[in-house]
């Protein structure tokens, strides 16, 4: 009978260890709903550019990538961002693919406007910059400096 109080309480003990593991995580990883307002940018490619990647304006997440789709008209990736509602960007704004650093991630940077128009729910980032293609770019360093 002592056994068997010990062998639960060793269990209690490693179920919440692992309850707090789950909220240590979550907390690092900033879950939450993909509340805010939609709006949609157009890019070239979007080479290493994943749904849930961040969206930054001055290095400072303001939301996230919910979704990416080819427009099957221009072929175009259409990236759908989800960003704070209390953030707004007025209608001249830019979008551009960065990476984080050489082996880092992919993130869209939002470079703010000088309208005093705003975007809304649904609306479109018209000024896009795609991602970079590093490995191209030293190949092509590495074949022309063979000349």
């Amino acid at each position: 009978m002592q056994s068997n109080i010990v062998e639960t309480l060793v269990g209690a003990v490693v179920i919440a260890i692992a309850a707090g593991f789950l909220v240590y995580g979550f907390s690092l990883t900033d879950v939450r709903g993909a509340n805010g307002y939609h709006v949609s940018a157009a890019f070239d490619r979007v080479d290493g550019l994943s749904t849930g990647a961040d969206v930054r304006m001055s290095g400072i997440k303001v939301g996230t990538v919910t979704s990416q789709r080819l427009d099957p008209e221009t072929y175009q990736a259409v990236v759908t961002l989800s960003l704070r509602p209390e953030i707004k960007l007025p209608t001249d704004s830019n979008a551009k693919i960065t990476t984080e650093g050489l082996l880092g991630g992919n993130y869209v940077s939002i470079t703010p406007g000088g309208s005093q128009d705003m975007l809304a729910e649904g609306d479109e980032i018209m000024f896009t910059q795609g991602s970079v293609d590093l490995i191209g770019l030293v190949g092509q360093a590495i074949f022309s400096a063979q000349e």
